[in-house]
């Protein structure tokens, strides 16, 4: 099998590897926490370290979410240079054969169960049908106003459903982070070549 023909199977599993890599690297999820127990003195949220261990796991599913959505949709919805030849979008299948095995890859590497796996792809499910629905509205958001996502609504109510509207502020930031974090994870290393081709 050619190398370029190979690399283009592989790119899904690569690409799945390298979001929870970066998710963890970067500790996006224990930063936000921290940093709003801080600023919002919020400390009982830490006191009991079994607690602050189950919402820390929450968190990160929530955000391994944000970051595979915002990551699929560079990949697969926004024109990428193929080439010598003009920016394209991924062809409808192959985006579609690429979210696929992406998925699946994911589900291995995390070494999840089939209901664990169907429920992350029905949340994904649920994440891509509330964005398209946001962006429909083409509405700017102010600097002062949390981002319409479900991201800041869903880690807002489990961070801390009682100051709802500073969570919210705190999840918006933690989400513009993702959103960067996704943006290097599609970019390719120094040494190798773009391996996700239109």
């Amino acid at each position: 099998m050619p190398r370029e023909k190979q690399n283009e199977i592989d790119a899904p599993a690569e690409l799945a590897q390298r979001v929870p890599e970066a998710l963890l690297r970067e500790r996006v999820v224990p930063r936000f926490v921290d940093s709003y127990v801080v600023e919002n003195g919020r400390h009982a949220l830490q006191a009991h370290a079994s607690l602050y261990r189950d919402l820390l796991a929450l968190l990160q599913r929530e955000a391994l979410l944000a970051l595979s959505v915002r990551t699929l949709a560079i990949i697969c919805d926004e024109p990428r240079p193929s080439g010598k030849s003009k920016p394209r979008r991924m062809l409808r299948r192959d985006a579609t054969a690429f979210r696929r095995k992406f998925l699946a890859s994911l589900t291995r590497q995390q070494g999840w169960t089939a209901g664990d796996a169907l429920d992350f792809q029905r949340d994904l499910q649920i994440y891509q049908e509330l964005l398209a629905r946001a962006a429909a509205k083409q509405r700017t958001r102010k600097p002062y106003e949390a981002a319409d996502h479900p991201f800041v609504d869903r880690c807002a109510f489990l961070l801390d459903s009682s100051f709802m509207e500073n969570a919210r502020l705190a999840a918006s930031r933690a989400l513009g982070e993702l959103e960067s974090l996704a943006a290097q994870v599609c970019e390719p290393t120094n040494s190798d070549k773009p391996v996700w081709k239109n």
